[in-house]
């Protein structure tokens, strides 16, 4: 009679599948953790609400004020005369845009005279402006000005 020999191979235990398995798990939580909205809340039990909606963001027109003078619109450059413009036409089209006006805090140039043309124009026609700066290291625990 005819035998078949067999070959017994050890059993062995490949590490790469586990290691793409791992890295590929690794990348989903990174990258979820990017896209997670961060709110800082103290952790209590909230109240469920019937007529709750979920949170959108607010549309917003930035208008920044580089370190050579040149202003920009949502990171494209504009001229001043153009900026009063494009910004009514923004809050006509959805009146809950916020404006934000942020300038850069060392310049090569004098900017103080831009600066103060743009906040003229945009008070002047009636625009709600908030400027944006850097949070102060110091914490001033006097009362607001009222």
């Amino acid at each position: 009679m005819l035998q078949l020999r067999r070959n017994q191979h050890e059993f062995r235990v490949e590490m790469m599948p586990l290691i793409d398995v791992v890295f590929l798990l690794l990348t989903f939580f990174i990258y979820a953790m990017v896209l997670m909205v961060r709110a800082e809340l103290l952790p209590v039990q909230m109240q469920e609400f019937a007529s709750g909606i979920p949170a959108t963001p607010e549309p917003v027109m930035a208008i920044t004020l580089d370190e050579h003078g040149d202003l920009f619109l949502n990171r494209e450059p504009i001229e001043l005369d153009d900026v009063v413009g494009r910004l009514q036409e923004a809050v006509r089209e959805n009146p809950e845009t916020a404006i934000y006006l942020a300038a850069a805090a060392e310049g090569e140039t004098d900017r103080l005279p831009v600066f103060l043309e743009l906040y003229d124009r945009l008070a002047f026609a009636g625009l709600n402006i908030k400027l944006v700066g850097r949070p102060s290291d110091e914490v001033d625990e006097s009362p607001a000005p009222e």
